[in-house]
């Protein structure tokens, strides 16, 4: 007999063998119908799939409803267009098709290169098999039946990923629908046909295979599907808002920043005009950073590797950071050599010439070809900490450790509150790098503090309140606060679960005291020493960006990490917690974000240029310079205008290079000595004398006014929890 537990607490027996289906429709045939998916223990299911025949289970029927839909529907739609684009296109190898946040790709390769104006044709095909109402099936095989198979199938890059990604498995799965078969993880709708037809092509760009430059490059071919053919628009048309908003297009056309392949890909040149905005932001973060008692520091861009290994940086992120710089030539050589070994990837031949090659660079150290590989890795490991390397600085809080750390501390000095605008290198993959928002160089609007536990919650509520306060003078107050916590079952956390215990339950406690939105747990969002909370904002047409950012640390001060202390009241030695905090993140990435925020037509107070002076013709040209003098003297970025062009066009082209005022000047001004001021937003208000035209502006700048967000026309994106279905 078995027993099912429906989410309601009510159950169900049976006494024969039965599928989630079955049980679907026991309930009823319109669950039955609407039915998509399953999960069964908490672990997502097939509709197919057979339920024990004894014992207990506990069955939820997902059905478009639920949240976890979306990502099902997505991957299953990926599948049909592998399907299609084989149908249409011969000598396809399929590499890895997943769904993303907001909708699925497929990287694949193909003799004849895809290009958008296949999209009509591929877009057909794939309504075809939708009205064939084709089955998933599931397929699980033995690693050897499975390469035998897709071997047969010709399918190199899924042979490829059995030896090597999926060698310790010993059996995986295939998703079967008509003729078309596919490795696969799972999990699938029942059949094509619950696709519908609210799905649409939408680019295609390059790739490469795994996500390797040096290995074969491929084409990746991104869709969309919803449910409802009305989701669809709603997409499309954020879409095409975000295209019109691209901070990449209106970077370069208002003079904002640039890329240079010369200088290096994801590294930012900040142009004038960006280099303006960017100093705002900055001034206005020092002020309030001194304002609430943080002391500022710099710390150089590089650091020994030592440091980083201490903080586990290194070798953690090793993937996503530059090369060590070595002060001795054998130096790469010889990290090359361990990462091999670590990996498992050398033989006897291959290892002896790597050491030949390492003598020839005067590597001096005797290694013993036939002891254990832990022996041979930690005598390459004590050769490389006898030779300074260096790291690009990857992250900030090992400095401020290290400043921490440069002198005695008592209970009296703290909280320590050290900040810095640090620049930090992190090496992202070229097809991941995106403009201002995925870079390789970027400044932190970083702070540390130092504090004892019973400090901890009055620090971070001071480190919302600060995030807060700066996102509502952007208008950015349509937010969540993520929850990050760790994930028990994953081995990527430091540090004692009675540290994460304390940690997790005073972030979450405070975050609730402040009514924060959102405020749900996420497990496996942490950073890898400590919880945190991340504020998701949501720009004005529906996108969601993570900008700031509070983080809770027992671990890097620990006896087992840099073993921070501080003399307490009772005359002994006591360990400091440590508090990480960004109210923007990444310069580059806030301000790309602004930039498409407000497309590039920033408040006031931010704006590279504030005012514009317009002369009516070259009478008033003497008295257009006085006024722009005047406000300059008051502090107002302002320039003037006074070709013999026509107003109407001046106004025009001040209006595409989006200044928010304009000061007319005729002769008629010159003799009462007024200006007409022309706002971007609301157009003509009038003359008024300067005097008073600058009073107004200077209230504006003064309260930050942000006078104009587009209104958000569509809702947030549906919540996509179907990613990971691919092996």
């Amino acid at each position: 007999m078995l027993t099912v537990v429906l989410p309601d607490g009510s159950q169900k027996k049976f006494d024969s063998p039965v599928t989630c289906y079955d049980v679907a429709a026991d309930i009823g045939t319109g669950l039955a119908k609407s039915a998509i998916a399953a999960e069964v223990d908490g672990r997502p299911a097939d509709l197919r799939y057979q339920l024990p025949e004894s014992g207990e289970v506990n069955l939820r029927i997902l059905t478009k409803r639920d949240p976890e839909a979306l990502g099902i529907l997505r991957h299953s739609t990926a599948h049909v267009m592998a399907q299609a684009v084989m149908r249409l296109f011969d000598g396809v190898q399929l590499a890895f098709g997943p769904t993303t946040a907001t909708g699925f790709y497929y990287d694949i390769s193909a003799p004849q290169p895809i290009k958008e104006e296949d999209f009509p044709k591929i877009e057909a095909e794939m309504k075809k098999i939708v009205k064939e109402n084709q089955k998933f099936e599931r397929l699980e095989q033995p690693r050897d039946e499975a390469l035998q198979l897709c071997s047969e199938l010709d399918q190199k890059f899924k042979v490829e990923h059995i030896k090597t990604g999926l060698g310790e498995e010993s059996h995986v799965s295939f998703y079967r629908q008509g003729e078309f078969i596919d490795l696969c993880r799972g999990v699938h709708i029942p059949s094509t046909g619950h696709i519908g037809k609210a799905f649409k092509l939408l680019s295609i760009a390059g790739a490469y295979w795994k996500g390797d430059a040096n290995r074969e490059q491929l084409q990746r071919l991104y869709g969309t599907v919803f449910f409802d053919k009305q989701e669809l628009q709603d997409h499309l048309h954020r879409l095409e808002e975000a295209r019109k908003r691209d901070h990449r297009v209106l970077g370069k056309q208002h003079e904002l920043f640039h890329i240079d392949s010369t200088v290096g890909s994801g590294l930012i040149l900040w142009l004038p005009k960006g280099a303006t905005v960017r100093g705002l932001l900055e001034e206005f973060l020092r002020t309030e950073l001194r304002n609430r008692g943080y002391e500022a520091v710099y710390t150089p861009h590089v650091g020994r590797v030592e440091l980083y290994e201490t903080s586990g940086h290194f070798p953690y992120y090793k993937e996503s950071q530059f090369a060590p710089l070595c002060e001795h030539d054998a130096g790469g050589l010889v990290e090359y050599w361990m990462d091999q070994l670590k990996e498992g990837n050398l033989d006897r031949e291959g290892e002896a010439k790597l050491l030949d090659a390492a003598r020839l660079m005067g590597f001096d150290a005797e290694i013993d070809a036939d002891s254990p590989a832990e022996e041979r890795l930690a005598a390459l490991n004590t050769w490389a900490h006898q030779h300074e390397r260096y790291l690009l600085k990857p992250m900030n809080c090992p400095h401020h450790i290290m400043i921490y750390k440069s002198k005695p501390r008592s209970y009296r000095d703290l909280p320590v509150r050290l900040a810095e605008f640090g620049t930090v290198y992190r090496y992202e993959q070229s097809g991941e790098l995106s403009g201002m928002t995925r870079v390789r160089g970027f400044t932190q609007d970083d702070a540390h503090i130092f504090c004892t536990e019973d400090q901890v919650a009055d620090e971070v509520r001071g480190c919302i309140e600060f995030t807060l306060k700066v996102l509502k003078s952007l208008g950015m107050e349509n937010y969540r606060a993520r929850l990050g916590f760790r994930d028990p079952d994953s081995t990527k956390y430091v540090g004692s679960p009675e540290q994460w215990d304390r940690a997790e339950k005073a972030i979450e406690q405070v975050a609730r005291e402040m009514n924060l939105p959102g405020c749900v747990p996420e497990a496996g969002e942490a950073a890898f020493y400590g919880p945190k909370i991340d504020f998701v904002v949501t720009d004005c047409i529906g996108r969601e960006w993570q900008l700031g950012t509070v983080q809770l640390d027992y671990n890097l001060p620990s006896e087992q990490r840099f073993a921070l202390e501080y003399t307490g009241a009772d005359n002994t030695q006591h360990r400091p917690v440590m508090i990480h905090r960004a109210p923007l993140g990444s310069m580059e990435r806030f301000i790309g974000v602004l930039i498409e925020h407000f497309a590039g037509a920033f408040p006031l107070w931010l704006a590279p240029e504030q005012v514009r002076v317009l002369t009516v013709s070259d009478k008033s040209e003497e008295y257009g310079r006085q006024v722009e003098k005047q406000l300059t003297a008051a502090g107002l970025r302002a320039s003037g205008d006074y070709r013999g062009a026509k107003l109407g066009a001046k106004i025009r082209e001040a209006q595409l290079e989006l200044v928010p005022y304009m000061f007319v000047v005729g002769e008629k001004d010159r003799d009462n000595g007024t200006v007409t001021v022309r706002d971007r937003i609301d157009g003509d208000l009038g003359a008024m004398t300067v005097e008073d035209a600058l009073a107004k502006l200077q209230e504006e700048i003064t309260s930050r006014q942000v006078r104009q967000v587009a209104e958000q026309t569509v809702g947030a994106e549906i919540s996509d929890k179907g990613v990971g279905n691919e092996y």
